[in-house]
């Protein structure tokens, strides 16, 4: 399902907002403090739609400073119109504008269509603390240098990474990586692990947790 965040201090947009797309089928999360955003999900995350005048911190300075953790749409959700206002937020990294007050049916069409967008065409470079994914090229970076793995290495990582904080069995990730018919076995999985902490301590990283008796997780 696809999920949308909404940030707003103003708790009636936030309801419109929820109730409109919520219909659409997308599973909606509205935040009306934008300083208690928990950047850890932010991956989970299809598309943003973000206020610009907000207490605390604006929209145009979240969107900076969130814009390379996520890969997915920002719209912002603004009442202000001046051409230099909307160059700051484009330059930011803002995709879009939906100026307020604004029509339900014109909010689902520009969600809709940049969801198409990213659909048809996705860079999907995301960054995880220290480690960069470029899921499209299944390459890992650590301080923009890439790090050398094999092919099982690296879709270990991605699988733990993408559900940070979930921890998974050998025997899940053996199934996720390798499929049901795979060739390999669990202890396999132990050893790609040990490869991978070798690889990323060279950059000072220990992001695989082992939970004893459990399994592994991203931290």
């Amino acid at each position: 399902m696809i999920e949308i965040l909404a940030i707003d201090d103003d708790r009636g947009i936030l309801e419109v907002i929820r109730k409109a797309l919520t219909r659409e089928g997308y599973l909606v999360t509205v935040l009306e403090d934008p300083l208690k955003l928990d950047e850890g999900k932010l991956i989970n995350y299809q598309l943003i739609l973000l206020d610009v005048m907000m207490p605390g911190i604006d929209g145009f300075r979240l969107c900076r400073k969130i814009r390379d953790r996520v890969d997915c749409p920002i719209l912002f959700l603004t009442a202000k119109t001046e051409e230099k206002d909307l160059m700051e937020g484009l330059g930011v990294g803002g995709d879009d504008y939906i100026t307020k007050p604004f029509g339900i049916g014109e909010l689902r069409a520009r969600v809709a269509a940049h969801l198409r967008r990213e659909q048809r065409e996705k860079r999907h470079r995301i960054c995880i603390d220290d480690v960069q994914f470029s899921l499209q090229e299944k390459r890992l970076f650590c301080e923009d240098t890439e790090v050398s793995l094999t092919k099982a290495e690296y879709e270990i990582c991605e699988y733990l990474a993408l559900n940070r904080g979930q921890v998974f069995s050998r025997e899940r990730i053996l199934e996720h990586v390798f499929g049901f018919d795979g060739d390999s076995s669990s202890p396999a999985i132990t050893e790609h692990v040990k490869n991978i902490r070798a690889k990323l301590q060279k950059y000072g990283i220990h992001p695989i947790e082992t939970v004893w008796g459990i399994g592994y997780r991203w931290k």
